[in-house]
């Protein structure tokens, strides 16, 4: 028994191991890191590990904060009309990025039981403090120079490992922290973060990860601090991911399901109601594109999407009268939208000639609703970027004025 416990006492108090002590002299990160690569195993506990990868935090930092030092000596010595010194961004870059995936490693093994069983971290909040600003804000500025470089590989590394140290444990307290600041402040620092989302997750799908896109634009979609229209274009694209490499029916009818599922946690997304709608429509399930948007409607009678839709399904049924009713609810509700212009105009040329066989001085009244309604898409619109106003306004234009008029010709002219 008692030569049992000598040899516990002698392994519970024994000395680094011969890797880690190769380790920790190492001068510059490289050299520690391919010690690291080579002898990982033969580091002895979790412990060992984690001040191996500690380390490599250490040296890391060392060479970034070296060009931080020099940057700031910089904006110094230009107030006194100094010339700078030259500052290796790229280094900079890359040892920021090490630290931080260092650090990750580190805090895995830090985080695990000692030998007796307690977990007792040594680095995480030495390194959670000096890894949450400046090496995160690196990567920031980092990426928006690979962004302007059209280096989507490098936008994704930089930018993509910015948003993933947001799940990084490591950050916990620092991301509470966030929620603490002034509203002011909270709305700059996740405005940023939704911002860096989204377009990490466009870099991404343009690289064919779409995996990764995916991630990131339910962290922009998810942001209530980002714009608006980058939150909606990033919830768009999150559902445009659902139905990549979509190969049969039985698939669409999947994603349909699920668009579904969540629809039914947030029925109040109009987005989430157009996907659901759009599968309806390819599947040429009229009945529940009806009901789909009759029940949206009877939540919401100003809806804008759903009376936006009623109003095209209504053209696709011949049915004027309905589509003007629910085009001229849906340009009440959003006047600037030129598209929602363009067909009520095109709906009311349609009613127009429908009248004129019966009653030629009302038709002459709806043909100049159309020409009103088209004279105001042209107005938002002039070159026809969104809506193919050309032909319909000079139809709108023949039927009031008459072939040979010049508002006619002009409008002939304009088509073009």
């Amino acid at each position: 028994m008692m030569a049992v416990m000598l040899v516990a006492s002698a392994t519970a108090f024994a000395g680094d191991s011969d890797a880690l002590k190769a380790i920790l002299k190492a001068k510059v990160y490289a050299e520690a890191e391919a010690l690291i690569k080579s002898s990982l195993d033969q580091l002895a506990t979790p412990e060992e590990k984690a001040k191996a990868y500690n380390k490599l935090v250490d040296l890391a930092m060392d060479q970034f904060n070296e060009q931080n030092t020099i940057q700031t000596e910089n904006q110094v010595a230009a107030q006194m009309g100094k010339d700078p010194k030259p500052v290796d961004e790229a280094l900079m870059t890359e040892m920021a990025y090490n630290a931080l995936l260092a650090a990750a490693e580190c805090d895995k093994y830090d985080q695990m039981p000692n030998a007796k069983g307690k977990v007792a971290p040594k680095f995480a909040e030495k390194n959670a403090q000096r890894l949450w600003y400046g090496p995160r804000n690196q990567l920031v500025n980092a990426g928006n120079s690979a962004a302007q470089s059209h280096n989507d590989e490098l936008v994704l590394k930089y930018w993509g490992t910015f948003i993933e140290t947001l799940n990084y444990p490591l950050f916990e307290a620092q991301k509470k922290g966030l929620d603490a600041l002034d509203e002011n402040v909270k709305k700059d620092q996740y405005g940023l973060i939704g911002q860096v989302a989204y377009f990490a997750g466009v870099h991404a799908q343009k690289v064919g990860e779409i995996k990764k896109a995916g991630e990131y634009f339910k962290v922009a979609a998810n942001n209530n601090y980002v714009e608006d229209e980058i939150k909606n274009a990033a919830h768009n694209s999150v559902l445009s991911l659902m139905r990549e490499g979509l190969k049969d029916k039985a698939d669409t009818l999947r994603v349909l399901e699920e668009y579904k599922e969540m629809y039914a946690q947030a029925p109040d997304d109009d987005l989430l109601m157009n996907a659901i709608y759009q599968i309806y429509s390819e599947l040429k399930d009229k009945d529940n594109m009806h009901s789909l948007l009759d029940s949206r409607l009877a939540k919401d009678p100003n809806n804008f999407v759903a009376l936006a839709n009623k109003g095209l399904m209504a053209m696709e049924e011949n049915n004027a009268t309905s589509a003007i009713e629910y085009l001229e609810r849906a340009s009440n509700i959003q006047p600037e939208n030129a598209v929602v212009l363009m067909y009520l105009g095109v709906c009311y040329n349609a009613k127009a000639a429908e009248t004129a066989e019966t009653d030629q001085a009302k038709a002459k009244e709806i043909f100049k609703k159309a020409v009103d309604t088209f004279d105001k898409c042209k107005e938002l619109d002039p070159d026809k970027l969104n809506a193919r106003w050309g032909y319909n306004r000079y139809q709108a234009y023949y039927n009031y004025y008459g072939e040979d008029a010049p508002e006619t010709k002009q409008a002939e002219a304009d088509s073009k």
